[in-house]
C-alpha cells in the first residue's frame, strides 16, 4: 500500500538520474531533428527530380519508411545492419532510425511548401536563366520553408515524444531510466510521473518556441519580381 503514496525522499533520490537521462533524450531529439530536417529536404528535392528513376526510387523509400513502424526500423538497424558490417552504438542507431523515420514525413511537408510556390516564380527564374540550384536556393526554398515551419516543428515535438522507443535497444533515455529505477526500488509511481511531467513541460516550451519562430519569419518569404 505504501507505493500508492507519493514519497518525496524517493523523488529527491531519483531526480538526478532522471535528469541525466533527460539530457540523453534531448540530445537524441536535437541530433535526430537536425538530420531529419536536412534529409527531409533532400528527399523532397530528389522526389521532384526530372529523372524518373530518382524520383520514383525516392518516393518508394519515403512510402516504405512511412508505412512501417518506427520500432521495426530501430530493431532492423540495430540487429540486422551489424551482420553486414555496419556496427553502431545503441544511441547512434536510435538517432539514425528516428531521424530517417521523421525525414520521410518532413519531406512531404517540404514538398507541400515547394508545390505551393506560384508558377510565376518558376517562370521568372527561367526567364532570368537561373540554374536549378540557384532557383531552389535563392527563389523557391526561401519562400517554401516559412509557411511549413509549424508543421516541421510539430514533427520535432512528435520526435521528442517518440524517443522512449529507443529504450528497446537499451538507450538510457528517460523511460529506460524510469523502468530501471522502478524495478530497483519496486516503486513506479514517482519515476513515471516525473517522466510524464518532464515530457509535458518540454513539449509545451517547444511549442511556444515554434510559435515565436513562426511569428519572426516572413509569411511569404522573398518573392522574385
Amino acid at each position: 500500500m505504501d507505493e500508492l503514496y507519493w514519497d518525496w525522499d524517493y523523488t529527491k533520490e531519483i531526480l538526478p538520474d532522471l535528469l541525466d537521462a533527460l539530457h540523453i533524450t534531448i540530445n537524441a531529439t536535437l541530433i535526430g531533428s537536425l538530420i531529419a530536417l536536412i534529409l527531409g529536404l533532400v528527399f523532397a528535392l530528389l522526389r521532384r527530380s526530372k529523372y524518373k528513376i530518382i524520383s520514383k526510387s525516392t518516393g518508394f523509400i519515403i512510402e516504405f519508411v512511412r508505412s512501417t513502424p518506427l520500432l521495426v526500423q530501430i530493431y532492423f538497424l540495430y540487429y540486422v545492419f551489424p551482420d553486414y558490417g555496419v556496427d553502431m552504438s545503441p544511441f547512434m542507431t536510435g538517432v539514425i532510425a528516428i531521424a530517417l523515420h521523421y525525414a520521410a514525413y518532413m519531406s512531404e511537408v517540404y514538398r507541400t511548401g515547394i508545390e505551393g510556390i506560384d508558377n510565376g516564380q518558376w517562370e521568372a527564374s527561367i526567364a532570368l536563366n537561373l540554374s536549378p540550384y540557384r532557383t531552389y536556393k535563392d527563389v523557391i526554398i526561401p519562400q517554401a520553408i516559412p509557411p511549413v515551419i509549424p508543421a516541421l516543428g510539430n514533427y520535432i515535438v512528435a520526435m521528442f515524444k517518440e524517443t522512449p522507443q529507443l529504450s528497446a535497444i537499451t538507450v538510457l533515455e528517460m523511460m529506460q531510466m524510469a523502468k530501471i529505477l522502478g524495478s530497483e526500488n519496486f516503486r513506479y509511481l514517482e519515476p513515471f510521473t516525473i517522466v510524464g511531467l518532464l515530457f509535458l513541460l518540454i513539449s509545451l516550451v517547444a511549442a511556444f518556441c515554434i510559435k515565436k519562430v513562426e511569428k519572426a519569419l516572413p509569411k511569404n518569404g522573398i518573392a522574385l519580381k
